[in-house]
């Protein structure tokens, strides 16, 4: 049973203010209606000011659409229902809960997190937390839906309050597209669309998927070291200590507790240690059985539904980063079987279909504000604002003529503010590099660099941006938790953190380019034109 948090113990006037005002705001579904109705009247606005672009790649001649026309009226109306089904982050955040809900429900969970917190320092947690939620990036979305709630898990069983955990993880998984250890195949996707505006200026030149590495492992480093200074010193103490003990992942509050994190089976002296070890070593064979078959479907001579082989090189992994959500439900479901039927959690396939169903039932808010959120994108698509946004908004860079170590910080600003507008970085940087890339290219910046620059801007808002669909994912994690817990309590908690990341990478942008570090392996900051002396 969970017990109330004790008071705050630390108190910021600015962030009062925020949590104030977030909180009394209406709910976020209303918040969607709202948006919606603003954007129907400014599209209705735009469309009637002729407000227009040209795609610099295609020569596409893009027009603001009203979406107060009987044409628009008809598609929202008609379409409503395979808007909201077709919502990509919905049917990835199904999945995947699928099998969580049965490693979660097993107790497997449960006993990789006793044996990951046995002997880790206390004081190194919240990096610990930060660093690994920006490794999972590289994991499709498995990070907002299955380590954020973890990272909750992991402090409360360390006696801390959960909410700072969820934000902890929550901050890691948001920026570890922009600081990361490793490059992954979202450097293979920016770096591509990079290439598209680069080739205006220099048909010749090719992508370097390992093009941002050196900065992207820099920036992983200091958001790590200043985001666990913010939340130890600013987040934490806005929450208190934690006396309320551990809930499995799938549950609620009010939930009875089943076989996971939460059930009388974790109480001390209740877990057998030798049934445990059979349990993990069941799970870990089953984790070598699944990694086995994605392996083998993407290298069987002859056979290769995972590997394009018909691609560019950089594009040929492509079919196997797009099925990581089914790799991910596969694992999750095999590893909780087979752990559950070694320890004795699971007797039955109906025992893994109910783990099944409670893995979904703390998903229902997030199905009903996911409706909102998805018909919200559907019309922003369909005015066609966002991409005029970006390709005027890149223009603007251009007309501003300010030496490229200024070019590039107002980059990442103009990057920042339109993920309040565009939550996709592909779709944005898309509208974005054809003018951005050339342009400082004839100022003498690489490609590289520029794509670097505008990475940051574009991850640091994903804390905040009423856009990024899992905000609402990450508020009912925090409910099972704090059932009180609110939108502005939330923003108040991550605002300080997006602020900061925002500040360090504008400074590490403007670093880099004074002392001209090379930004990833044979990639430098400068550029010369071909013909060009050095």
């Amino acid at each position: 049973m969970i017990s109330n948090p004790p008071l705050p113990l630390r108190r910021s006037r600015l962030l009062d203010v925020a949590e104030r005002i977030g909180n009394a705001l209406p709910d976020p579904a209303l918040l969607f209606v709202f948006a919606m109705l603003l954007l129907a009247v400014a599209s209705a606005y735009a469309a009637a000011a002729g407000w227009s672009a040209v795609n610099p790649v295609t020569g596409e001649a893009l027009q603001a659409r009203s979406l107060l026309t009987e044409a628009s009226v008809a598609q929202l109306l008609g379409e409503l229902p395979r808007t909201y089904a077709g919502f990509a982050p919905l049917g990835v955040v199904l999945t995947v809960v699928l099998g969580a809900g049965v490693a979660d429900g097993s107790g497997l969970f449960a006993a990789l997190l006793r044996a990951s917190l046995r002997h880790a320092p206390a004081r190194l947690l919240t990096p610990a937390v930060l660093l690994v939620g920006m490794l999972t990036c590289h994991a499709s979305d498995a990070g907002y839906l299955v380590y954020v709630p973890l990272a909750g898990v992991v402090f409360a069983a360390a006696g801390r309050h959960p909410v700072v955990g969820i934000v902890t993880g929550f901050a890691g998984v948001a920026v570890g597209l922009a600081g990361n250890l490793l490059p992954g195949q979202y450097d293979v996707l920016v770096l591509g669309i990079t290439e598209t505006g680069a080739r205006l200026v220099d048909p010749q030149w090719r992508m370097n998927p390992l093009g941002n590495w050196w900065f992207s492992l820099a920036t992983a480093l200091a958001f790590t070291t200043l985001g666990a200074l913010v939340i130890e010193r600013v987040v934490a103490p806005r929450f208190g200590r934690w006396t309320g003990g551990v809930l499995p992942l799938a549950a609620s509050p009010a939930a009875a507790p089943g076989p996971g994190l939460g059930s009388a089976a974790d109480s001390p002296g209740a877990i057998d240690a030798d049934r445990e070890r059979r349990g993990l070593r069941a799970a870990g064979l089953a984790a070598l059985a699944v990694f086995a078959l994605f392996a083998a479907l993407a290298t069987w001579p002859g056979y290769t539904p995972l590997y394009d082989e018909s691609a560019a090189p950089a594009q040929r992994i492509t079919p196997l980063y797009r099925s990581l959500p089914a790799a991910f439900f596969l694992l999750f479901t095999a590893t909780g079987w087979a752990y559950g039927a070694a320890t004795g959690s699971i007797r039955s396939h109906r025992d893994v279909v109910a783990m099944m169903a409670r893995g979904l039932e703390g998903m229902v808010p997030y199905l009903v504000l996911v409706f909102f959120a998805a018909l919200f994108v559907a019309m922003f698509a369909n005015s066609n604002l966002g991409p005029l946004l970006a390709i005027h908004g890149a223009a603007t860079l251009k007309d501003l003529q300010a030496p490229p170590a200024l070019l590039l910080p107002v980059l990442t600003t103009l990057s920042s503010w339109l993920d309040f507008l565009i939550a996709s970085g592909s779709a944005k940087w898309t509208a974005m590099a054809p003018v951005a890339t050339p342009m400082l290219m004839l100022l003498g910046i690489s490609p590289e660099m520029t794509t670097a620059a505008y990475r940051i801007g574009d991850t640091v808002t994903n804390l905040v941006s009423p856009l990024n669909p899992y905000i609402v994912l990450v508020l009912a994690y925090g409910r099972r938790w704090m059932p009180e817990l609110r939108l502005g309590t939330l923003l108040a908690a991550t605002l300080p953190l997006a602020l900061a990341f925002y500040l360090a990478g504008v400074l590490l942008v403007i670093a880099w380019v004074a002392l001209g570090l090379p930004v990833g392996p044979g990639a430098t900051v400068a550029y010369h034109l071909p013909g060009a002396a050095p």
